[in-house]
């Protein structure tokens, strides 16, 4: 789970014991939304009658499967599952009836279209008698995909390129695919024509709305009609979206939905490791969000200045790339603008990490750094500064020795920020 730097280790080893606590905690937060439990526990709450098809989608699509797949038994006809690359389980490869693709993530591309076309396929081919059950979890709005006449891949890749470069938050960006897709914003609906469904979703948005949750395919889009937040892209995507403001009627049908797993859910089994560790717990209520170099630096000065036990906070604050970004995501930023805080103090040490196991383009969940971060880094030549200008904090904290590697987790709830305090400020 832990990517130290030998070198950068040597003199102050990196995996002090209040480093290992965090990581202890974000382990046990981890397993509290974990995709497979979460699906399994609802199921036997409420067993199915009959037989199922199964479509999962998402980053936690392949832990939500076992899930079903567990409790489901011989029940579950068929799956189609679409995931990213390294996030689907081998086992599945060897199973009939089922169907796996690899899309595109965070970018879609040609996988994303291959799925949507695959998806009204299997929907299309389903008795009409036969429940569908919709797994769905963050990274589904990137996944799948059927576009409206003129639009092609590359109008949505560079799309989606225009919506990460920009800093929007989730439900923004969101809000923008849904107006491209033929399937976002409740469209798949249309597809269904009465079949039995439901869907369980875990959520990676603030408030937990299906809706919102993958772009929202299962739940009609109650803001279709009003304005876009796109004055902060390029005119040439503002141009292409204008010719879609004119939409078709939204559709009206409804199915039960449930939300099983959430960023609280996590906060909360956080909490209950630190206090089972015998720390004193700050829960704090707040959403992160901003600027994630300012919120690092403001979390960092309250663990400077407060007093012992763990902290837990959670969130999912953005980033605004500049035009050749070097490696790190927001959860790194964050915590390597933490450490510039935490420079030279000992006792105190934050984690940053997304509940997903990445953070960016790489393969990091995040990183935890204390008060000798900026020093081990320094000792590569590297500047904190100008990594955190060039959005290259990943390089940065390589060197320093405080990466954090997760592997996929199967669960996919927005980022986890935990603060440890283990001397008296």
């Amino acid at each position: 789970m832990y990517r130290p730097n030998p070198v950068a280790a040597t003199g102050e080893h990196t995996m002090d014991d209040c480093r290992k606590t965090l990581v202890e905690i974000l382990q046990a937060a981890l397993a509290g939304v974990n995709g497979r439990l979460r699906v399994a526990g609802h199921l036997r709450q409420h067993p199915a009658a009959g037989p199922v098809r199964v479509v999962a989608i998402g980053k936690a699509a392949s832990s939500m499967a076992e899930g079903a797949w567990q409790t489901l038994g011989n029940r579950m006809q068929k799956l189609l599952l679409i995931t990213k690359p390294g996030h689907a389980d081998h086992f599945w490869t060897d199973m009939p009836d089922v169907e796996v693709i690899i899309a595109g993530h965070p970018v879609p591309d040609e996988g994303s279209l291959a799925a949507g076309r695959a998806l009204l396929d299997f929907i299309d081919a389903s008795p009409a008698d036969v429940d569908l059950l919709f797994l769905i979890s963050g990274g589904a709005s990137a996944l799948v995909e059927a576009l409206p006449e003129g639009w092609d891949l590359e109008a949505l890749r560079e799309l989606n390129r225009s919506l990460l470069a920009a800093g929007l938050d989730i439900v923004a960006m969101n809000r923008i695919r849904k107006r491209v897709s033929l399937l976002k914003g409740g469209k798949l609906l249309a597809y269904l024509k009465g079949r039995p469904a439901k869907g369980l979703f875990i959520s990676d948005v603030p408030g937990d709305d299906p809706a919102v949750i993958g772009s929202g395919l299962l739940v009609a889009d109650p803001q279709a009609a009003e304005p876009l937040d796109i004055e902060s892209l390029p005119e040439p995507i503002r141009e292409r979206l204008s010719t879609l403001l004119v939409l078709p009627p939204a559709p009206t049908d409804k199915i039960p939905l449930s939300v099983i797993a959430c960023l609280d859910d996590a906060r909360r089994a956080a909490a209950e490791r630190g206090r089972a560790l015998g720390l004193q717990v700050c829960e704090h209520a707040e959403f992160l969000q901003g600027d994630a170099a300012e919120v690092g630096a403001a979390l960092a000065a309250q663990l400077r200045d407060g007093g012992q036990g763990l902290h837990v906070w959670g969130g999912e604050t953005t980033v605004v790339l500049p035009p050749n970004p070097g490696a790190g995501g927001r959860n790194q930023h964050l915590a390597l603008a933490a450490a510039q805080v935490l420079e030279g103090l000992s006792g105190l040490c934050l984690l940053s990490a997304g509940t997903d196991g990445t953070d960016g383009p790489g393969c990091d969940a995040g990183a935890v750094v204390d008060g000798g971060s900026i020093g081990r880094g320094k000792l590569s030549g590297l500047d904190p500064h100008l990594c955190l200008a060039a959005a290259d904090s990943g390089r940065f904290l390589e060197a320093s020795g405080d990466l954090v590697n997760t592997g996929p987790t199967g669960t996919n709830v927005m980022d986890l920020v935990l603060g440890l305090v283990t001397v008296e400020s």
